[in-house]
């Protein structure tokens, strides 16, 4: 009887083993915490816990209270980690917890509509989020042979652009411009015009109060219906800045996987670069280009390649990324950089500004990589027409305006003074108004057909001729 009870026991036993094992493998292993041991500006340090680059961990505070952090770095035993928020109450040897969930998105159709922060939390005053499907916040590479070529013009209803700067369905564009030319304002008419099945938004460091101008006035209720609002302002964290950025750019690929043809606005490519320089500095990485880290030149174009065309059967997103250049610099390194990874860009002229035009785009400085494979070579020579006739205006400015040029000297330039009155009502548009493709072309057509078919070629010797005698000086 004894041998018998033992024997139970023993079945008893190793049925209470195999229970703790399959629990045990169903949760993992076991946590392992560490101590926060050192705070210098915006980085902690911890020792005593494992966890990957990118991953979640809470420190405890002195109420109990659990402060979000990410893994940014380590060096020997620590941990290098970046808060997501304002941190207060942390003491020293504080708790460490290292937590099994990783930088997922939600996605879905519910996000139409939605205005969420960096972390994916709503902003807005309309409930939870009801989206389930999740997809990593660093998206997946796309072979460059595997994306479809952009050939099909994408209509923007800017008369400017459609004319004489054509964006493709699936180009990559940088908006370049310093503080007070009206670039919000061209955005708000690019969000409404364009079209787009879905418009993914990224305020990333600009100024709080620009969120809810943005929604109500330019977005509005009906260009809502079908957008989506990622927004991460300047008072956020560095970290909340690029999760934005990454956030606006995850959605946009989800969408674009699903068939839709998308439309990312990301404002600004500058606020997200110099985010990822703050963090870059307070973990030791040494400056290198103006300040600027190098990791910050190699986190630009993880970011924009995410963009463009997918594979074949799958959808499209047009980006345009704001770049803020600093005193009107256009030689700032982030905008260098910019220029180097984007399909195109479009500079807008405080000089324009300052006298009323807008949207101010310079002509002159602006370039679509893309113009001759979605134009007809009859729509590119109208361009390069239009062009000749400002540049060469712009080239004698001074000149007209003291009154040293006389009329009659060259008949080129003649043309162009007589025409600029013209060519700036082209240039200039309420924000208000929409102008399709098809009229931008035709108005273009009309302006151009005032000067006769002739000037072309007398254009373009005056700008060789105007390029010479620069180069001789």
């Amino acid at each position: 009887m004894a041998d018998a009870f033992i024997e139970k026991a023993g079945r008893d036993w190793m049925t209470a083993l195999a229970r703790i094992g399959s629990e045990s493998r169903r949760y993992g292993k076991p946590v392992v915490e560490g101590v926060l041991t050192r705070m210098v500006g915006l980085t902690l340090e911890a020792a005593g816990c494992q966890a990957p680059i990118g991953a979640r961990c809470d420190v405890v505070n002195s109420v109990g209270e659990r402060v979000e952090t990410e893994v940014v770095g380590f060096s020997g035993g620590s941990l290098y980690l970046m808060p997501t928020s304002e941190v207060h109450g942390l003491v020293p040897n504080a708790r460490v917890i290292p937590t099994r969930h990783g930088s997922d998105v939600l996605v879905g159709p519910e996000l139409l509509g939605r205005v969420i922060d960096g972390r994916g939390r709503p902003l807005d005053d309309k409930g939870p989020l009801r989206a389930r499907n999740k997809i990593a916040l660093q998206g997946k590479e796309i072979n460059p042979l595997a994306r479809t070529p952009i050939r099909e013009e994408l209509d923007v209803g800017v008369r400017a652009i459609n004319a004489l700067c054509p964006i493709g369905r699936g180009q990559r564009m940088g908006l370049f411009a310093g503080s007070g030319v009206g670039k919000s304002v061209l955005l708000g008419m690019m969000t409404r015009y364009t079209e787009a099945d879905i418009v993914v938004v990224g305020l990333i460091g600009e100024r709080g109060r620009e969120v809810k101008e943005f929604v109500q006035e330019i977005l509005g209720e009906q260009g809502l219906q079908k957008a989506v609002v990622v927004a991460a302002p300047a008072d956020s964290s560095p970290l909340m800045r690029i999760h934005g950025a990454m956030q606006a750019t995850s959605i946009a690929e989800y969408f674009r996987d699903q068939g839709k043809n998308v439309l990312l606005l990301m404002d600004s490519l500058t606020r997200f670069a110099q985010a990822q320089r703050e963090i870059a500095l307070a973990i030791g990485e040494p400056p290198a280009t103006k300040g600027y880290p190098p990791s910050v030149f190699a986190r630009l174009p993880q970011l924009v390649e995410r963009a463009g065309n997918g594979a074949q059967n799958s959808g499209s997103i047009t980006a345009f990324y704001t770049v803020l250049v600093e005193g009107d610099d256009h030689a700032d390194p982030i905008a260098d950089a910019a220029r180097a990874i984007l399909d195109g860009h479009i500079l807008l002229s405080r000089q324009l500004a300052e006298t009323g035009v807008y949207p101010a785009i310079d002509i002159e400085a602006s370039i679509s990589r893309l113009t001759p494979q979605i134009t007809t070579p009859e729509h590119m020579g109208m361009t390069q027409n239009f062009r000749g006739l400002y540049s060469l205006y712009q080239q004698n400015r001074d000149l007209i305006s003291v009154g040293a040029y006389q009329p009659g000297t060259d008949p080129a330039i003649d043309r162009a003074v007589r025409m600029h009155p013209q060519i700036i009502d082209f240039i200039r548009q309420d924000m208000n108004q929409s102008v399709d493709f098809d009229d931008s072309r035709d108005q273009l057509a009309q302006v151009l057909s005032q000067t006769g078919d002739e000037d072309q070629p007398q254009v373009v010797d005056a700008l060789l001729a105007q390029d010479l005698k620069q180069g001789e000086g």
